[in-house]
C-alpha cells in the first residue's frame, strides 16, 4: 500500500546495538495495521534481495532488524519494545523473538526521543519486552539530558569503544516456551543426540559440537560450507522445536541452536550458534543468557564441556569473534530451577537520525 510515507520519509533512527544493527522508530509514527506496517517495514530495509541493495538493511539477518519503542501503560515499565525481525532474501517480518542485541539501544533511543527524563549523569530505563513478556532495565551515562556513546568499554565483534549499557533482565525465564526447561527434562534424547532445550529470554536447543563431528571452534565460514552439519542442525531444530511446544518452527527463526565445545581463549566454554539458518557471527544477547544457565544445571551438554576455573559469578561465553559474559544466578532448590538474576554489559551508539524513505510499493511502480 502506497503512503504518504513513500514521499515523505518516515522518522528513524539506525543504531548499533551490541553486535547488531537496526532501525529504531516510535510506535506512533508507524502504520497501526500489522500487515501494513510489515509491508513498509520490507521496503524500508530492501526486502525481498540479498543484497538489499534497494534499502537500508545490511543483506544479514544481523543487520535487518527493527525496533518499534513507545510509551508503555504498565505501571512496571517506562517504554515498550517490540523486536522485528526482517528478513533479507525472504519476504517476511516477525515477532516471535526477542532480541538483546538491538534492546541495548532502546533505552538511548527512549531518552533521544524524549520518552524518558534522564538523570544528571545516569539514566535508568525501564523496558517491558513486548514480544514475549518480562522487563530489561537498562542503565547508561548521559551528558545534558542525552546519551553518552562515548566510553572505554569494549565488546567482543565490534570495533572500538563505546559507553557500558547494563541490561538487568527479569521475568525471561520461560518467555517464550512457558517455562525455563520447555520439556521439563535437563536432558532430552533428540534424534539420537543429548540436548537441552532452554528458554531464558531466548528459545535455545544446547548440543555438544562433537556430537555433531565437529570441534565446536570452526569458523562461521567453515561451519556454514558444511551440508551435512547445517542439514543435521536443522533436523534437529524441528525436532526439538516440536518437543518446546513451539509447533513446526520450519518458518520460524527459533529456536536457536548452539553447538558446544570446551573453552579455547580462557572463557568458560565455547559456542557456535545458528540463527537458524546462517551461522552468528558473535553469539545473540539472551541466547548467551540462555546458554549460560545452561551451563549452571549439572548434566547438560554446556555444563560438561564448561571450565569452571574463573569467576564464579560470570559465565564467559566464548564465540567466533570473542568473548560474552553473562551474570546469571540460580536457585535449584524447587521443582525446577529458578532464575533469580540475569545480567550483561553491552553499548550501543546512535549511527544516524533523519528519515528514511521507504522503496515505492511493488503494486504501484
Amino acid at each position: 500500500m502506497t503512503t504518504d510515507r513513500d514521499a515523505q520519509g518516515l522518522r528513524c533512527m539506525l543504531m548499533r546495538g551490541g553486535t547488531s544493527k537496526g532501525a529504531y522508530f516510535l510506535a506512533d509514527e508507524l502504520l497501526a495495521d500489522t500487515a501494513a506496517r510489515d509491508d513498509l517495514l520490507m521496503r524500508v530495509m530492501g526486502t525481498p534481495d540479498p543484497r538489499q541493495i534497494d534499502g537500508i538493511g545490511g543483506a544479514h539477518p544481523l543487520t535487518s532488524k527493527v525496533a518499534v519503542v513507545g510509551p508503555s501503560d504498565d505501571p512496571g515499565a517506562d517504554v515498550d519494545y517490540l523486536f522485528l525481525q526482517v528478513g533479507v532474501d525472504r519476504a517476511f517480518v516477525t515477532d516471535l523473538q526477542n532480541c538483546g542485541n538491538i534492546l541495548a539501544g532502546v533505552g538511548p533511543f527512549a531518552v533521544e526521543r524524549g520518552l524518558v527524563a534522564a538523570g544528571d549523569t545516569e539514566a535508568v530505563v525501564r523496558i517491558r519486552l513486548l514480544n514475549t513478556g518480562g522487563t530489561a532495565v537498562a542503565s547508561f551515562p548521559v551528558e545534558r539530558g542525552r546519551p553518552v556513546y562515548r566510553g572505554g568499554r569494549a565488546i567482543s565483534g565490534v570495533p572500538g569503544t563505546a559507553a557500558e549499557i547494563r541490561l538487568d533482565f527479569q521475568g525471561t525465564a520461560g518467555s517464550t516456551c512457558g517455562r525455563l526447561l520447555p520439556t521439563g527434562s535437563v536432558v532430552d534424547r533428540l534424534v539420537g543426540l543429548d540436548v537441552t532445550c532452554i528458554d531464558n529470554g531466548m528459545p535455545v536447543v544446547v548440543v555438544r559440537a562433537a556430537d555433531l563431528g565437529v570441534t565446536g571452534h570452526e569458523s562461521v565460514a567453515e561451519l556454514e560450507a558444511n551440508s551435512d552439519l547445517r542439514a543435521a542442525v536443522e533436523k534437529l531444530r524441528l525436532e526439538a522445536g516440536a518437543a518446546m511446544g513451539l509447533g513446526d518452527v520450519g518458518p520460524a527463526t527459533i529456536p536457536k541452536m548452539t553447538l558446544v565445545s570446551p573453552p579455547a581463549a580462557g572463557g568458560t566454554l565455547c559456542t557456535r550458534s545458528f540463527i537458524p539458518h546462517r551461522v552468528h557471527e558473535a553469539i545473540g544477547v539472551l541466547g548467551a543468557v540462555s546458554v549460560a544457565t545452561a551451563a549452571l544445571l549439572p548434566g547438560t551438554p554446556a555444563a560438561e564441556v564448561a571450565d569452571w576455573s574463573g569467576p564464579d559469578t560470570t559465565v564467559v561465553v566464548e564465540h567466533p569473534t570473542g568473548t560474552f559474559d553473562v551474570v546469571v544466578e540460580l536457585d535449584p532448590s524447587g521443582h525446577e530451577p529458578l532464575v533469580t538474576r540475569a545480567g550483561i554489559i553491552s553499548t550501543a551508539r546512535k549511527l544516524f537520525d533523519g528519515w528514511v524513505f521507504p522503496r515505492p510499493d511493488d503494486e504501484h511502480r
